[in-house]
């Protein structure tokens, strides 16, 4: 059974939060003829963008999982044990 407590989905959202602020990072950043990697590397722009993500979250951080954790065991009515 995966852990569902609200720390894991706290950090699997920062994760996840990061990965997209990630994602719209690298779509401002131009593309030079020299090291463009065409069609195939658009293709795995998210990709990448998800496991930098990934990486942050699962580092330092972005420093918003403590309060989604918060947020969590709030509207669980005060409980951090995973349901």
């Amino acid at each position: 059974m995966p852990d569902r407590s609200p720390a894991k989905v706290a950090s699997e959202f920062e994760g996840v939060f990061a990965g997209q602020i990630t994602k719209i990072m690298l779509e401002t950043v131009e593309q030079g003829e020299d090291f463009n990697g065409g069609h195939g590397e658009e293709m795995f722009r998210g990709v990448l963008a998800e496991q930098i993500g990934n990486q942050i979250a699962r580092g330092k951080g972005l420093g918003i999982a403590s309060a989604v954790e918060a947020q969590i065991i709030r509207l669980q009515g005060g409980s951090s044990r995973a349901e």
